[in-house]
């Protein structure tokens, strides 16, 4: 999966094997041949190789290394690793398939949820281009100006709550 995703921004970016390969420090026939093989998966990107494709390419590694959803097996076996580690739920609404979070998901992952389904109205009532949404996309959690963030106590409550641990553990 991952040489089709590395294939995929590539084509995006109209780049060919070789330009791709040469930015990353592959020399001669080897760029081609280098970006063959990772496109190809006879060999697989180390992670830090990810991280320059991923910045070549203006998106975000986990863009690029995205889990093996290629057959309908596999997707639902992503859905259910979902459901288990963030609360993913499947319901039928109005008589439609949906999925939704637990109320009892984490609320940062609720939060991202929200920040998407606010980019994907946006572009459904045409404020934003598909292209503008698909750069929100590729390089989230970078491009995320939602303002759904974690609330973070201030300074001030912060000092005073270790000053407090401090004082309770002496």
């Amino acid at each position: 999966m991952i040489g089709k995703r590395i294939r995929f921004f590539r084509n995006r970016k109209g780049m060919t094997q070789k330009q791709l390969g040469e930015l990353l420090g592959f020399l001669g026939k080897t760029s081609d041949v280098r970006m063959a093989q990772y496109e190809s998966e006879t060999r697989i990107p180390k992670d830090n190789l990810v991280k320059e494709i991923a910045h070549i390419l203006n998106v975000s590694p986990n863009a690029i290394t995205v889990p093996n959803i290629d057959t309908y097996i596999g997707l639902m076996h992503t859905l259910f690793a979902l459901e288990d580690v963030y609360g993913l739920k499947i319901k039928e609404i109005d008589g439609k398939i949906c999925l939704q979070l637990d109320k009892s998901a984490d609320i940062s992952i609720q939060d991202m949820f929200f920040a998407w389904q606010e980019q994907s109205a946006k572009l459904e009532k045409g404020e934003i281009s598909k292209e503008d949404y698909d750069q929100w996309r590729y390089k989230y959690p970078e491009s995320d100006t939602s303002k759904r963030k974690a609330k973070v106590p201030s300074l001030e409550l912060s000092n005073y709550i270790v000053d407090a641990l401090k004082n309770k553990s002496k």
